[in-house]
């Protein structure tokens, strides 16, 4: 399925992020809230409008939640033009100088919160309605508040709770929860969501969260908890439904062809359609494109020719670590690899190259000998509509199959079921072309395979560090980088400690 321009819905109610403007209400004189929500049409249209943020939130320029959760990483380095581009990135990506008042963290901290205020507004505006698509609206809207608030706790601990839209502002004034009642909240949602969701093979567009997405969550969540029995049942769920299922191989699930495809629980369309150009691009402001997809494509100015291989030129952010080509030569995964990145030597071998010389100082900037291929700027994913390189239809595939099956391998192994954790494991690990685990791998050697496997089947997806931080293994694999542990959390953007009046400078993250 091709993508789809994402409605308006959240202009037109007025929804906004937790900004300047946070504290007011939706404008009064756009429609009256009161009957907005009685007709079905205005509810799709104001739950249409929440994809329409996430879509936002993974691919502002800059800012974008995707990258930012990145690069703290060893599989990726910030990269770019040199050691002073998009300076927010690299503090980020070097550990040392990361600010309350960076950026790109303090973007992404709004853009989330401005998607949980419009999913407050739908729940709250659908409580004792009859519309007919009542129960899924919500259902939708209690998903995306639920993802919102993991991907926040996640990075900054424990924070602000909101699920009330403030009516006046005194009510944005509000303390922070701790990280084991923002799960608690997370919890309830996604129960709510799974009990009204439909599944993946009953819906028609396809780009909207099922049941099976609800239910892969709430065993993430579950994992992240420490709580693997409970999660396995919900896994359980999602393993056992023929609507999931891993694509052919690591490259189909990258391909233009399997957008929205059997492996994808949540992802983010991106169209070209609207032809982008330097005229009326939006900096920092809506696009229906994937502008992110640029930004990390192999740098030009005669530093990589990579048009032999179907790619375009780039601004050069987001380079794989030597530490990530390595691991894959180190378990022989030939296949993933291919999928993943590309070796200076290979891109030769395929007809391209890298010239150094041409680069600030003769050195590219974090180049350790590879190019990224997940998530490339591939030809076939932009259009001549426009200027191509504004005009990228990468759809961000935010939460998929593989990873489910690397969750319950993780959550089977901690419960004691290295069977069935080797199982899950082995059906990765097909799929990427390599042998299935030895059978007597199991306890502690079991879990460092599935960490491993981890490693390497979702690099460049996010995942890398905060997984690092809740197994206790930062320190050690981060080694060296400038990490401390004051970088297992973001900090909390200052700007949000001077409006909201329940937050001091007591309640900022350790270290910062």
């Amino acid at each position: 399925m091709k993508k789809i321009i994402f409605g308006l819905a959240f202009i037109c109610l007025g929804i906004i992020a937790c900004s300047e403007d946070f504290t007011t209400n939706p404008p009064e004189n756009v429609q009256d809230l009161d009957t907005f929500f009685l007709e079905e049409g205005n509810v799709e249209q104001a739950v249409i409008g929440i994809y329409d943020l996430m879509q936002f939130n993974y691919a502002r320029d800059w800012h974008s939640a995707f990258l930012v959760k990145l690069l703290p990483g060893d599989d990726a380095n910030a990269a770019g033009g040199n050691s002073s581009d998009q300076q927010q990135l690299q503090d980020i990506d070097d550990y040392a100088n990361v600010s309350t008042s960076n950026s790109s963290i303090q973007s992404i901290w709004d853009l989330y919160y401005r998607t949980i205020a419009l999913s407050n507004l739908v729940i709250e505006s659908l409580e004792g309605t009859t519309v007919s698509n009542k129960d899924r609206a919500a259902a939708e809207a209690k998903f995306f508040r639920a993802w919102c608030y993991f991907e926040l706790t996640t990075m900054f601990g424990d924070i602000p709770l909101r699920l009330k839209l403030p009516t006046s502002a005194s009510d944005f004034a509000i303390g922070k929860s701790t990280q084991a009642e923002i799960y608690t909240q997370i919890k309830a949602d996604l129960n709510d969501a799974i009990d009204f969701l439909p599944s993946k093979s009953g819906i028609s567009d396809a780009f909207r969260v099922s049941k099976g997405a609800a239910q892969a969550l709430m065993g993430k969540v579950l994992v992240f908890e420490g709580n693997y029995n409970q999660a396995i049942p919900f896994f359980e769920s999602v393993i056992n439904d023929p609507a999931h299922d891993l694509e052919a191989t690591p490259a189909d699930v990258w391909s233009v062809d399997n957008e929205f495809g059997k492996e994808s629980l949540l992802e983010l369309g991106y169209i070209s359609t609207t032809g982008r150009d330097w005229g009326n691009i939006a900096w920092g402001g809506r696009n229906e494109s994937n502008l992110h997809i640029q930004l990390m494509g192999p740098r030009g100015d005669g530093i990589f020719n990579v048009n032999s291989i179907g790619l375009l030129n780039g601004w050069g952010f987001n380079l794989p670590t030597n530490k990530l080509a390595m691991a894959f030569d180190a378990s022989g995964d030939v296949v993933r690899k291919r999928a993943t990145l590309m070796t200076e030597a290979e891109l030769a071998a395929a007809g391209g190259g890298v010239n150094a010389a041409v680069a600030p100082g003769g050195t590219i900037w974090d180049y350790e000998g590879a190019i990224r291929l997940k998530y490339a700027t591939r030809s076939e994913d932009t259009s001549d509509g426009g200027v191509r390189e504004l005009n990228y239809t990468t759809n961000f595939r935010l939460f998929r199959y593989a990873e489910v099956l690397l969750l319950a391998a993780e959550a089977y192994n901690q419960a004691g079921n290295d069977p069935a954790a080797r199982a899950e494991l082995n059906k990765v690990r097909q799929r990427a072309g390599l042998a299935d685990i030895d059978p007597a791998t199991a306890g502690s050697n079991l879990f460092d395979a599935i960490v491993n496997e981890k490693f390497l089947e979702l690099a460049h997806e996010g995942q890398r560090f905060w997984d690092l931080v809740r197994w206790g293994r930062a320190a050690t694999e981060l080694a060296g980088t400038g990490y401390t542990s004051k970088n297992n959390l973001f900090p909390i953007p200052q700007t949000e400690i001077d409006k909201n009046t329940e937050l001091t400078d007591a309640d900022q993250n350790p270290g910062y």
